[in-house]
Parts: C-alpha cells; structure tokens; sequence
C-alpha cells in the first residue's frame, strides 16, 4: 500500500499504539504511532519508523537455527551456519517478509501494521475515564504525525466528536497545507525543534529547517504549543543555544519548553534493521548539565520540563 494513497485517510501505517503515556501532552494519553518520517535524525531512538513501509526487525537471540527463514527468502539473502548462525545480507534484502511469517519463534519480526481509523479509535477510547479523570487525550506521534494526514485527520476528527483532547507531535516539516488539514482537529501541538542553525539541522536531520520554522510562525497564532527539544552532547547543548530557544518560545509565546535527553535507546533498533548506529560515542547528558540548561531556559519566564 503506497502512502501517497491512503484509502480516503481511512486506512493507515502505524507501529505502536501505547495506552497510558504521561510523556507526551497533559494527563494520561493514548499515543499512536504513525509509521514513516521525512528526517533521518541521527540519534532517532525509534529508527523503525523511519520506513514509509512495513520493514523486518531482527532479535538474533531468539532464532534456533531451524532454517525455515532461509527456505522462504527467494532473494536469498539468509544463511544459517553451524559456525556462525544466522546471518542476514541487508543489501540483497527485499523486505518480502516472508521470513517474518515463517518464523514461529519470535525472532524474525514485521514493524508496521495497516489500521482503519475506527479500531484505533476503538482502542482509544477505552481509557476515556483516564483522560477525564487527568486531563488526558490523545496524542498522535511518529515518526512524522503528518506524514499520513488523510488518516490522521480523519482520526482527530472523530476523537474531537468522543469529546476528547487531541495533541500531535510533530517536526514541523510538512506543507502548510497539509497542516492545515490536521491543525482544524488538534488541542495542541508539540513542536520538535532540534537545532537553530540551518546547516547543523540538516547535516543531523537530512533537511534544512527553514520549512519548520515558517510553519512553527504560522501554528504558534492559532494553537496552543509545547517546544520539545532533545538535547543532544556537542549538537544543541550549549549555553548559548539552549538561550535562543529560551528565546525562541518566548517569542512564539509557547506554553512550556519540553527538555528530552539523549539516550542510546536507538542503538540496538538499529542493529534490528540491519543499520549502523551513528552516535555510538555520544552518551546521556548528567543529570547536573540538563538541570542546569533548563535554569537558564527558566530565567526567560518559561514553563519547563524535563523528558516530558
């Protein structure tokens, strides 16, 4: 199924749905998972939703070496060795995934799943005593939030009709129009911003940020918004950075400045989908350092948190 025709937006990919998330909006949501993202982040810790695609992950220390992956791989792209296991050739690799339907122990696995808009809905409002008990709703995430708006507004549209709060995550890169389609239907808005400076953002992320920026002009007069920043060491972590994005809410008027530090989490992802992980010697910012970026965010009169 190509993504560029979704079923009138009734049919969508995603890779998760997570039931009782504190992390990403007010109370407790509901987050989906939206599958596929116009950046390539370097430090992506959830490097599978990447794909416009459904894509194979691998958990070698499930496999038995019983060699029915092998027998159905026509690009033969697997082999099995006494001596060395199972081994994977990436670039033959079709993503068929008739390995994953032949494996009965869990280690050959598909990432993605096409959803109709009424099961995930389904499934959503079965916390609804949650969400009004807290303050909660949903909150649709990716990879790229609006990366499927057909589906996505669709979604929204219908959550709004169940009465509830509706939030997207989002990088911001994405036609206004496209926006616009899905902004008619949402509460509030986390903005992801990963770094100021045009060139670093694209060496880090694959695109400029110009894009982001004019769109984060536009949502920020018509919605409510929280800044989220991942802090990355040596990236986006100064003092001087970290006071122009102090200074960039206060700006846009944001409600809060969302401070997420690194970790390694998508490096063992990536060994899954057969990548390299490229921020291998990067490691999670001290607790001291985030406590004292988000000080200095504070002193600009800004709401801020710390991995939420």
């Amino acid at each position: 199924m190509n993504l560029s025709q979704e079923d009138n937006g009734r049919k969508g990919l995603i890779f998760n749905i997570q039931r009782f998330s504190v992390h990403d909006g007010p109370g407790i949501r509901t987050t989906v998972f939206m599958k596929g993202c116009p950046l390539t982040c370097l430090w992506c810790s959830n490097p599978e939703s990447q794909d416009f695609f459904r894509n194979l992950m691998v958990r070698d220390i499930n496999c038995r070496g019983c060699g029915e992956c092998v027998a159905v791989c026509v690009a033969g792209a697997i082999k099995i060795s006494r001596e060395g296991g199972r081994k994977i050739d990436w670039s033959r690799c079709t993503q068929c995934l008739l390995c994953a339907d032949a494996c009965i122990y869990d280690s050959l696995n598909v990432c993605g799943r096409y959803v109709e808009v009424k099961d995930v809905l389904d499934e959503v409002i079965k916390d609804r005593a949650f969400y009004r008990n807290s303050g909660g709703g949903i909150t649709v995430s990716g990879g790229e939030a609006l990366s499927q708006t057909g589906f996505v507004s669709n979604l929204l549209e219908k959550a709004k009709k169940e009465g509830l709060h509706t939030a997207i995550d989002t990088s911001g890169y994405a036609p206004w129009k496209e926006m616009k389609r899905v902004l008619r239907f949402v509460d509030l808005v986390l903005f992801d911003i990963k770094h100021i400076d045009p060139e670093k953002h694209k060496r880090a992320t694959g695109v400029d940020n110009r894009l982001i920026f004019e769109n984060l002009a536009k949502i920020s007069k018509e919605k409510s918004m929280w800044l989220r920043l991942p802090v990355i060491p040596g990236f986006n972590d100064s003092d001087e950075h970290i006071g122009k994005i102090a200074d960039l809410g206060r700006k846009i008027g944001a409600e809060k400045i969302s401070l997420l530090p690194y970790h390694q989490g998508g490096e063992s992802k990536s060994r899954q989908l057969g990548r390299s992980y490229k921020l291998l010697e990067t490691k999670t910012p001290e607790a001291e350092r985030i406590d004292h970026l988000k000080k200095i965010i504070e002193k600009s009169g800004i709401k801020t948190s710390i991995g939420s």
